[in-house]
This record gives structure tokens, C-alpha cells and sequence, in this order.
């Protein structure tokens, strides 16, 4: 692995290059305690074989401007509906509107694996608004077919490539909220720093695009939410208490590392 060294850092390739990326929408540098957290967040990644999981990703603290903040750190852009500078907060993240705000990933359901996927978000504020969707895509023909984290009128909901699962968890629940399908027959769902297997058996690989802050269903947003979103994930199958630990840890070093 070749490394770059800014400053007195020495950054891993992929964060050096997130961070000029970041820093060019935001016109100005990051602070260098930022920069560090970043870098901690990809090394760590990178050690725990989550890295080449993760295929599509948005830091959505720690840069200036929402510009900065909506610079993909894997993947994509994702493509803003309605999100405004002033939604936008360095240390909490992005906030949803309850009603025309969202992001459209551009990354399709289908371009990961039927039977290997993860969705991840961090929330660093509670919807005030349930039955509401953090990160979802969803088709109704030829079978009613989901990939989403939401709520469902409290309930915290999970699936991919399925039908939901119910969780005991609601929609008041903090931080690290991620779902992995490993197999065919089971997913994994994580929130409350537990990881919890079912038993799912996957019926469908739509060709649709995951939105964050709401849901694509049938290719028309639904289910937005105003809660306040840092992080987003979306990729192949993956280890989701190793990233949770690298997200949360990520999420405390930027808030001490911003005045």
C-alpha cells in the first residue's frame, strides 16, 4: 500500500484523496484532527475487511459545507433532493425535512449480490415523525420485494431483497443501525450495539435505486424522514459490529475534533 503524507500526516491513499475532494467542495482545509479521524476511519476499515464491502458511502459530518459533506467516500454521488446548507450541521449531520428532502444514492439495489448486501446509517437525532424510511428501496411487482432500515409506526424494520423484519428496537433508537444479508436464507440486523440473526429468505434483486432520508418505492420517494442522519452505507455482505465500532468511533472523533 502507498501512503501520502500532507503535513505531518500520513494518510492512507483512498482517505487522501477523499479528503482533497472534500476540501475542493468546501473551497477551504479541514482541520487536521478531522483529517485523523477520516484516516483512523478507512485504516481501520481496511483492517477489519470491511473496506472492499463497502461500495457506495457518504460521510455526511465532519466536512464545512453540505457540498463537502455530500463528496462520496466510496461510489457514487448521490444526487440531492431538496437539502439546503442550513439542514446541515459538521458535528450531528444531515436533516431529513419529513416531506421533499432526500438523497437518491445512485447506486442500484442490484448492483450488489441477491444473497450478499449491507445497509448502514448512522443517526445522531430521533425522527420526530414515525413510520418513516432512513435508507430504503422497495418494489412492489412482479413481488413486493425491500431493502430498508425504517420505522413502521415505532418499530424499528429491516430487510433485504425480502420482506421485513419487525424489530424489538424503536424508532427512537441512536447511532449505528445496519442490516447484512450473508446467504440466501438469513440476514443479520444490528442496532443498540447488538447484532441479532433471523431467519429471511431472499425473493428478489430489484433493479432500483436506494434513497436515504426516504424510500424508493416503485421509483417514487415516500416515507421521508426528519430525522438527523451522519453516515450511510451501502454495499456487499459485511461484519456490521466491526463497522458500527468504526462509525461510532469516527462519529465521536469528528465531534471532539470540531470547535
Amino acid at each position: 500500500m502507498s501512503w501520502i503524507i500532507t503535513g505531518t500526516q500520513k494518510l492512507d491513499p483512498d482517505a487522501a484523496v477523499y479528503i482533497d475532494r472534500v476540501e475542493a467542495a468546501d473551497g477551504q482545509s479541514l482541520e487536521t484532527a478531522v483529517k485523523d479521524a477520516i484516516n483512523a476511519f478507512v485504516v481501520g476499515c481496511k483492517t477489519d475487511g470491511t473496506w472492499a464491502a463497502i461500495k457506495a458511502s457518504c460521510i455526511m459530518a465532519g466536512a464545512r459545507t453540505l457540498s463537502g459533506a455530500l463528496v462520496p467516500l466510496v461510489g457514487t454521488a448521490p444526487t440531492n433532493y431538496n437539502f439546503v446548507a442550513g439542514d446541515y450541521n459538521r458535528k450531528t449531520g444531515l436533516v431529513g425535512g419529513g416531506g421533499t428532502k432526500y438523497l437518491d444514492s445512485n447506486r442500484a439495489n442490484n448492483a450488489d449480490p441477491q444473497d450478499s448486501k449491507h445497509l448502514s446509517i448512522y443517526k445522531s437525532v430521533a425522527p420526530t415523525n414515525i413510520s418513516t424510511a432512513y435508507i430504503a428501496s422497495q418494489i412492489t411487482s412482479p413481488v413486493n420485494s425491500a431493502s430498508r432500515i425504517s420505522d413502521n409506526v415505532g418499530p424499528l424494520i429491516f430487510a433485504i431483497n425480502s420482506g421485513s423484519v419487525s424489530s424489538s428496537y424503536t424508532f427512537q433508537q441512536l447511532g449505528f443501525l445496519g442490516v447484512s444479508r450473508p446467504d440466501s436464507g438469513s440476514l443479520n440486523y444490528r442496532a443498540n450495539t447488538t447484532t441479532i440473526a433471523v431467519s429471511s429468505s431472499s425473493n428478489f434483486n430489484a433493479n432500483i435505486n436506494t434513497f436515504v432520508f426516504a424510500r424508493n418505492v416503485d421509483g417514487s420517494p415516500n416515507l421521508f424522514t426528519d430525522a438527523r442522519l451522519a453516515f450511510y452505507s451501502i454495499g456487499e455482505s459485511l461484519n456490521l459490529a466491526l463497522l458500527d465500532a468504526r462509525v461510532t468511533t469516527l462519529m465521536s472523533d469528528l465531534a471532539a475534533a470540531i470547535p
